[in-house]
């Protein structure tokens, strides 16, 4: 569906039962809502997932403000129109790596809307984009020796109707205070990072200076674990959700 917000139009999708907790997925860096089309089938059962292109990407419009609308801000002002539009009071969240930078500022301004927060692939700190490629390569060669089969990304993946907007959109990250983000996070929060991610060191930093959080290293697992291993990723979301619901 096509979801009209200030000074732009969103590419939403929304599944699962209109009655069930609803997710909120946070795409990658170049990625879209398509990145998720592996895992939602498997969540589907038990939330009511909600996936949107953030402005510029994807199948959602360019902004007519570039300066001030492609920020974090804005996006998570965006997500709260869209789980408001369900009727939604609360949502957990799910998010992969840019993602996980664009899901903590919209927990942390919007703390009473979150009730938990899956931060795969985090970094507070700046990114080495060299590092997770390599990373990615070795896990990769890793996950092969050990019989594990590779993943065909989703088709629309990485498609966007207007590319040229794309590296605006993704540098809000730049603009936002992600260390100062942290302290403000109240909801139990799940950190998972591969162990071949350079992101792991700023996971733990992430760790140690939030309250209620954990962390899963996730075995032979490079950057972009969610396309890399969905079935992991899927297996290690749920458990987390699993343990909070025995709270």
């Amino acid at each position: 569906m096509k979801f009209a917000v200030e000074g732009a139009t969103l590419n939403v999708v929304i599944s699962g039962p209109d009655d069930a907790p609803v997710l909120l997925l946070w795409h990658g860096a170049n990625c879209t809502a398509h990145m998720w089309d592996l895992v939602v089938p498997k969540l589907e059962e038990r939330f009511r997932c909600v996936r949107f292109d953030v402005r510029g990407v994807g199948g959602s419009s360019a902004t007519d403000d570039p300066q001030s609308q492609y920020s974090f801000e804005q996006y998570a002002q965006d997500a709260v129109r869209i789980i408001d539009s369900i009727d939604a009071e609360t949502c957990h969240v799910w998010s992969m790596a840019w993602g996980t930078r664009a899901a903590l500022a919209f927990c942390s301004l919007y703390p009473q809307r979150v009730e938990s927060a899956a931060l795969f692939d985090a970094s507070i700190g700046r990114a080495d984009v060299e590092a997770q490629r390599a990373g990615g390569r070795e896990a990769v060669q890793k996950q092969i020796a050990d019989g594990i089969g590779r993943f065909d990304y989703p088709d629309g993946w990485n498609v966007h109707e207007h590319p040229d907007e794309v590296p605006l959109a993704m540098a809000a990250a730049a603009k936002f205070d992600l260390p100062a983000a942290v302290s403000r996070l109240t909801m139990p929060i799940l950190v998972a990072t591969g162990d071949h991610d350079p992101n792991l060191a700023s996971s733990r930093e992430l760790v140690a200076a939030a309250d209620n959080a954990r962390l899963v290293v996730l075995e032979n697992v490079g950057h972009g674990s969610v396309l890399q291993r969905p079935d992991l990723t899927t297996r290690t979301f749920l458990d987390f959700h699993a343990d909070l619901n025995k709270l």
